[in-house]
């Protein structure tokens, strides 16, 4: 489903590899004005245990570990991940269509089975990049490709580039839930991001939730820069989906 505009549709990249100093940000931060993604570095270090703390404290975490692998490993994956308590995991669509149907598979009938969405194209590949791949598809094409052959499969979203969005609302249809990464406030470094758009571009264009990381984390007043960037998006968004 997609979002509300008035649940959190920010989602702060808790990019550390120090579990203590990602407690310390965290606790900073309010559960009802943004969610928390974890991603491989800090969990590589911290492991499961960081990711129930995260969610005692009672933020909806994204895991985002993007698990691409053999059906049965990506199906165990996931309901591990599931029972952890996050809102929401995430797998490669490039792993195909068995893997993603396993990964379904393996949250049906949960009680609460946490939201299940697939990877298209990283936000720091171009399309050199791709072309030394093997893709001859411009970014948009393969993202548009990968999000349909995505919602076949059963996901509840994608991530991809904001500038994808329209494209991948216009494809998928209004309750395909896009997440976007690449976003930076119009004034803010780039910094690896090669495709990126500001909080209420990224809205306009047909986002859910945006995932933002060093430009709160990174900051010398990061809930100025949160209330910031929820500001774009409340003067942004539209009716309730």
């Amino acid at each position: 489903m997609s979002a509300s505009v008035k649940e959190p549709r920010v989602i702060v990249a808790l990019d550390y590899a120090d579990v203590t100093e990602a407690l310390a940000f965290a606790q900073r931060l309010d559960p009802a004005r943004c969610r928390v993604k974890v991603g491989k570095e800090l969990f590589t270090a911290a492991g499961p245990a960081l990711v129930e703390q995260l969610v005692g404290r009672g933020f909806s975490v994204f895991l985002d570990l993007k698990f691409h692998d053999i059906p049965n490993t990506v199906a165990a994956a996931c309901r591990t991940a599931a029972a952890l308590g996050v809102w929401m995991l995430n797998v490669h669509a490039g792993g195909g269509r068995a893997m993603m149907q396993a990964a379904r598979e393996a949250l049906a009938g949960l009680p609460r089975p946490p939201r299940l969405i697939a990877v298209t194209v990283l936000t720091s590949l171009a399309a050199e990049d791709l072309r030394e791949t093997g893709h001859a598809e411009d970014p948009q094409a393969l993202a548009e490709r990968l999000a349909r052959l995505a919602l076949d499969c059963g996901m509840d979203g994608v991530v991809c580039s904001a500038q994808e969005a329209p494209r991948l609302r216009q494809a998928c249809g209004p309750e395909f839930c896009l997440v976007t990464p690449g976003i930076r406030l119009a004034d803010a470094a780039q910094d690896d991001q090669k495709r990126i758009v500001t909080p209420q571009a990224a809205i306009r264009n047909g986002a859910d939730y945006l995932v933002v990381g060093r430009p709160i984390t990174r900051a010398a007043d990061p809930l100025a820069v949160l209330d910031r960037i929820n500001a774009e998006i409340a003067s942004a968004t539209g009716p309730v989906k």
